[in-house]
């Protein structure tokens, strides 16, 4: 399992390096970043300030949308970043929260999610690509390589992402739930004729090192009302009981009021008193190290190949260090110099 962290661009832009350098100190695969251009600082800026700071972790959007960037500029900046930095970077991208919520825009399609991730996916792997009825292609580009991951939760968006994903992105870490997605996806996959096990799964969340159950639960309570924004969206299209989704998934929600993007993703977030903690409990990694193993270790053996942590909490650095000293290894096939 490769691990990750998922980091809001918050200023100081230093600091935001700052914790990319020692989460690749500590030996994490992957460094991502919110986007969400008014709420935080432009990623993109950053994420080339990170690439150049660091020697090996891939960088990325956690997630970009096909709204608020036309998509041959999104597909500009990686295949620049790739030729600057040698091919590291990776796209996640969903249909949209709250990049185009705050601006009072909404979701894009299925439609144009599909297309948005072909018109990214190829020019930022130098290859042309018919866009708006003409053939484009960025001359400068050579070699670049761009894999692009699919956030979901709906199950179209589910069956788009076994399609034409090379990865799909699960913003939870309840194992129940994560089982049933990660099979809609590569049923999606084998239907399109794709092979299943080509797809990275990635499931993110709050990770917290620690031993005070309510604190590290209050400081995460935010996640729920975050994917609350996700699932309110869903139980408006198909409802709070049927096949389309588990009721596990949606049941919790029932006492949402209404979301204030101003506190989004924070762990002062004044507005999540609906999420209760069996919620934060199961869709969050809490507690001592071994805690954290055994869930991870359950993650793994449903099909998870990343698990990315957000660290919008007050423990960071511990985290990080913990994760990095006993958890990472603990995930590893270990290697013996001599048998």
């Amino acid at each position: 399992m490769d691990f990750g962290i998922v980091l809001q661009t918050n200023p100081p832009a230093a600091r935001t390096v700052q914790l990319a350098t020692l989460a690749e100190a500590h030996g994490f695969s992957h460094v991502w970043t919110f986007d969400s251009h008014l709420l935080w600082q432009e990623p993109y800026v950053i994420h080339s300030a990170i690439l150049a700071a660091t020697k090996r972790v891939m960088v990325g959007p956690f997630v970009t949308n096909p709204a608020t960037r036309d998509w041959t500029v999104t597909a500009s900046v990686f295949a620049t970043l790739n030729e600057m930095y040698g091919n590291r970077t990776i796209c996640g991208i969903g249909r949209g929260d709250s990049a185009v919520r705050v601006t009072n825009g909404k979701p894009t399609t299925m439609a144009e999610l599909r297309e948005s991730i072909h018109v990214i996916r190829e020019l930022g792997n130098s290859r042309p690509v018919e866009y708006k009825g003409a053939t484009l292609q960025f001359p400068w580009s050579r070699g670049s390589s761009l894999d692009v991951w699919v956030a979901a939760y709906g199950p179209m968006a589910l069956k788009l992402t076994g399609e034409v994903g090379d990865g799909f992105i699960l913003q939870l870490a309840d194992v129940d739930i994560a089982a049933w997605m990660i099979r809609t996806v590569k049923d999606a996959a084998a239907a399109a004729g794709r092979d299943p096990e080509s797809l990275q799964f990635c499931v993110a969340a709050p990770m917290y090192i620690g031993e005070d159950q309510q604190h590290m639960r209050d400081q995460c309570r935010w996640f729920g009302g975050m994917v609350g924004n996700h699932v309110a969206d869903i139980v408006a299209k198909y409802g709070h009981h049927g096949d389309a989704v588990p009721e596990a998934l949606t049941d919790y929600i029932d006492k949402r009021t209404g979301y204030d993007y101003n506190t989004h993703g924070r762990s002062d977030n004044d507005h999540v008193d609906f999420v209760p903690d069996e919620i934060v409990d199961r869709f969050c990694i809490l507690g001592t190290a071994e805690e954290h193993i055994d869930k991870l270790r359950a993650l793994a053996d449903i099909g998870v190949t990343q698990f990315a942590g957000y660290l919008q909490h007050d423990n960071k650095e511990e985290t990080m260090r913990v994760y990095g000293e006993t958890v990472i290894p603990a995930l590893q096939t270990h290697v013996t110099a001599k048998s």
